[in-house]
């Protein structure tokens, strides 16, 4: 483990509708590079512990608050198109690449993150080497409680056109969350986080989980993908089905590992440090960007 850890919170202008908040944890000789990507109302600064892991393993790793959410400007749980989102993680992976050249990065993306990082991935193909999911919002059903009944108003598409910022509680049950109840206590307390969604983030992420559905094939990285089995907010089944659908030569550089007991949150679980344990030990395995070419 590394010392020396310096922790940065400053502002990055990823696009022409306002700058992100942006976080860092460099370590002092970084030997790779990592991105995390949010989920759904949260942010970024709540992967600091995570992220100061990874610091420690030689990781620079990078986040920013996404549009619509944590310290970034705008309304809260509203985004004015959902592609803004992947087109924002494109650029993001672009300026880390050229904070750090040379070093492989690792594109990380939990939840609706996740859905984000998979679709940048199949659709942009930013210059990664690795990609690893977490809980992934890969499938809309029954097992996404609120997020479900938010997304699935017939009303959605039509009202993301008439009054775009009418927003809705997504009816998240904190306690799929995670098993730690403390987690959930800083969940409850965090002023950053809000449980709102507008009509156009919820029409754009629904349609943006089909088109990624399909897209699996697309990807041309290899790609973790965990999720923990007893996730009640995010199917797992959406997990497996994307795993299926990668190309077999990407497939067989992928892994695809469901943790039975683990609900939402798998890196704010009591068994986090085991699962970032099996991330360091995937992306040691996996080929460079340069190897793999």
């Amino acid at each position: 483990m590394q010392s020396g850890i310096r922790r940065r919170e400053s502002q990055i202008e990823l696009s022409e509708v306002g700058e992100r908040y942006r976080w860092s944890w460099l370590p002092p000789e970084p030997v790779r590079s990592m991105v995390i990507l949010h989920g759904y109302a949260e942010h970024a600064g709540r992967y600091d512990e995570m992220a100061m892991h990874f610091a420690g393993h030689g990781f620079a790793v990078h986040a920013y608050d996404q549009a619509g959410h944590g310290r970034s400007p705008g309304p809260r749980g509203h985004v004015d198109r959902f592609d803004r989102l992947i087109e924002e993680c494109a650029r993001f992976v672009e300026r880390v690449r050229g904070d750090h050249p040379g070093l492989p990065v690792t594109l990380v993306g939990h939840s609706m993150g996740g859905l984000v990082v998979a679709a940048t991935a199949a659709f942009h193909h930013p210059d990664i080497d690795q990609i690893v999911l977490s809980g992934a919002l890969l499938e809309i059903d029954a097992g996404a409680g609120g997020i479900r009944r938010t997304l699935s108003l017939g009303a959605a598409r039509i009202l993301s056109n008439l009054a775009p910022r009418v927003a809705l509680s997504t009816g998240l049950d904190t306690q799929g969350l995670s098993r730690d109840p403390e987690v959930i206590r800083r969940y409850e307390q965090d002023p950053y986080v809000k449980d709102r969604m507008s009509v156009r983030f919820a029409a754009g992420l629904a349609s943006m989980v089909g088109a990624v559905r399909d897209a699996a094939d697309r990807v041309d990285r290899p790609v973790l993908i965990l999720h923990g089995g007893a996730d009640p907010i995010s199917p797992p089944s959406g997990s497996r089905d994307f795993h299926a659908g990668l190309r077999p030569e990407i497939a067989a550089e992928s892994a695809l590992d469901i943790y039975p007991e683990l609900r939402h949150e798998i890196f704010q679980e009591p068994e986090r440090r085991l699962v970032w344990q099996d991330m360091l030990d995937w992306i040691a395995k996996r080929p460079t960007g340069t190897e793999q070419s």
